[in-house]
């Protein structure tokens, strides 16, 4: 019985400091960053709103969000949530000094929905003073061509 009970601990443990593994070149945010005021920043977004222009169906499209940390603290991304599955976003997740720039990369799927002009929003969090944006892209997806432009759903046999 002790033998489990020694096998689990160790188990328990291993699977606890793997998962808490950091990355030497990122410093981690303070754990009280996002509610201390004292760890508070603020960041300048370049773009908020970005028009990739005309894209046809089944094309995927890479936009690109920079900001800038122009507060005196380290600046922290903690998380981007794009509004729909037909985007995926990455973002800067190491600390951003005072002065330097991140980024919020989506890669958006016009493969999904239909086609025509699209609106699409990204929610992020960060440690600032000043509110977190919603980045929005727009833009606008012809049909395929050979497809029925008012009929781009796929029909089931």
């Amino acid at each position: 019985m002790n033998r489990i009970i020694v096998f689990f601990s160790l188990l328990v443990t291993t699977f606890l400091f793997a998962c808490n593994g950091t990355d030497a070149t990122a410093k981690a945010a303070p754990q009280n960053a996002g509610t201390d005021s004292a760890n508070f920043t603020q960041v300048q977004w370049m773009d908020t709103i970005i028009n990739f222009g005309t894209v046809t169906k089944g094309e995927k499209v890479q936009i690109v969000y920079k900001c800038k940390n122009i507060g005196s603290k380290p600046l922290f991304i903690y998380y981007v949530r794009p509004g729909c599955g037909c985007t995926v976003a990455q973002y800067t997740k190491a600390a951003i000094p005072p002065g330097g720039m991140g980024e919020v990369n989506a890669e958006y799927d016009s493969n999904h929905g239909t086609a025509g002009e699209i609106r699409k929003t990204i929610t992020v969090n960060t440690n600032t003073t000043n509110p977190s944006p919603h980045l929005v892209f727009t833009g606008t997806v012809n049909a395929a061509p050979g497809t029925n432009a008012k009929d781009t759903t796929k029909k089931s046999s």
